[in-house]
């Protein structure tokens, strides 16, 4: 194990293609992108926070005729994703420092990008998030629900640090930052990856709230 707990970058970087490897296609990714499908319009344009490897979020909506955007900390992984999504277009930053256009995606993924942020951290993206999105645009976000915080934890042969929120505390932070839960779904996981454990993986889909009422 590592001296010190590495930061998502470095993680990410080391990892490289293992990532995919020992996750794959968990269900609750497969079933956010399916649900995702069925709503998104034609062309839909689609930032995917954390992309990965590229698979299987970008290739599959480039797949199906979306735009899709790729943000992700790692370097490396960013090179993967460039080799095999081609068709998407994948760029190296930081959400927590990165910046796009209000009212502009049709959809923003999310899965797993929060666990190695502070819980200040993962409000200001949801609201950045919740800013960017389209009127009629959705957020699906995945994570493992825990009442953590900074917790020193192995994963894939690295030390990290995890913080992650409870889901009611979640779900209340999603609504806090101005968006309106749609529909929670829950699933179990194991990695194909010796010493990794079971965990729970928890589906959000949300959308902006819609403008107060003027009284005037």
């Amino acid at each position: 194990m590592d001296p010190q707990p590495f930061t998502a970058a470095e993680l990410f970087d080391a990892v490289g293609q293992g990532y995919e490897d020992a996750f794959g296609r968990p269900p609750a990714v497969d079933d956010a992108v399916r649900l995702l499908l069925e709503r998104l319009p034609a062309h839909a344009k689609v930032l995917d926070i954390g992309s990965g490897t590229g698979r299987p979020v970008a290739e599959d909506l480039t797949a199906a005729g979306h735009d899709v955007l790729g943000i992700d900390v790692s370097a490396t992984m960013v090179d993967i994703a460039h080799r095999q999504v081609p068709r998407a277009e994948f760029t190296h930053a930081d959400v927590r420092e990165w910046e796009s256009e209000d009212r502009s995606w049709d959809a923003v993924c999310a899965f797993f990008p929060f666990l190695q942020m502070s819980r200040d951290e993962v409000a200001a993206v949801l609201a950045k998030i919740a800013r960017w999105l389209k009127p009629d645009g959705v957020l699906a976000l995945i994570t493992v629900p825990m009442d953590v915080e900074d917790l020193e934890v192995p994963f894939l042969g690295h030390t990290v640090r995890l913080t992650s929120f409870a889901t009611p505390d979640l779900l209340r932070r999603i609504e806090q930052a101005g968006l309106t839960v749609l529909d929670t779904r829950s699933t179990a996981f194991t990695p194909d990856r010796e010493g990794q454990p079971t965990e729970e993986h928890l589906f959000v889909l949300a959308q902006p709230q819609a403008p107060a009422a003027s009284l005037t």
